[in-house]
């Protein structure tokens, strides 16, 4: 007797976790950073095609990637300050908020600090802003001079809503006061971007 075959499953990269057939993995350019960098990730980024964190997570050694929205406290705790390193959010500010302010000695030393990244959409990062009272407690970094986004394949409200890679850069050259250094990040950016563009193309021809 003939069994019914079970369905074939799509081969998944086991680093970038997309299809064998839409892998980002060489885009991956290898980079160190003089501060940590700690991404809290929400599910409902992970499997989004368009998502650029994991690139960011795969490109910079030593970062770290989280998935969750609302974090046991004493876990979430260790992760802000494992190491020593003082956290520092990157987050615009907020009506009603008043975060500390980051001391002077800490930013000319970005070897002390870690930024914390949250890669979700606006409305979702606000949520888990909410749900984390730790988050609530960092002092903040505000991006400055922020470019054009090169994020053509997502939706956004403006041109300077950068992608969490984008984001992340920026941030950390400001931090650290080193443009060049993040500049393969970038254009490894650009590539991923076109890939996408590219498959979106494909798979939703006019």
């Amino acid at each position: 007797m003939t069994g019914l075959s079970s369905p074939t499953r799509r081969a998944t990269c086991a680093a970038c976790l997309r299809a064998q057939s839409a892998c980002i993995c060489h885009w991956v350019r290898p980079l160190s950073s003089r501060a940590d960098l700690l991404i809290l990730q929400h599910p409902l980024e992970v499997r989004n095609a368009k998502n650029s964190a994991r690139l960011l997570h795969l490109c910079l050694s030593g970062s770290r990637l989280e998935v969750g929205e609302a974090f046991d406290a004493s876990g979430l705790r260790a992760l802000l300050h494992a190491d020593g390193r003082v956290p520092v959010l990157l987050y615009p500010s907020t009506p009603g908020s008043a975060p500390p302010v980051l001391d002077g000695g800490s930013m000319s030393q970005p070897e002390r600090l870690r930024l914390v990244v949250l890669d979700a959409t606006w409305r979702k990062s606000r949520k888990m802003l909410h749900v984390n009272p730790e988050l609530q407690g960092l002092p903040r970094l505000a991006l400055h001079d922020v470019p054009v986004s090169a994020y053509r394949i997502r939706k956004a409200h403006a041109s300077h809503q950068l992608s969490t890679l984008e984001a992340a850069a920026l941030a950390l050259a400001q931090l650290e006061g080193d443009a060049d250094r993040y500049r393969p990040l970038l254009q490894a950016f650009d590539g991923f971007v076109q890939q996408q563009a590219a498959l979106f193309s494909r798979l939703n021809p006019s």
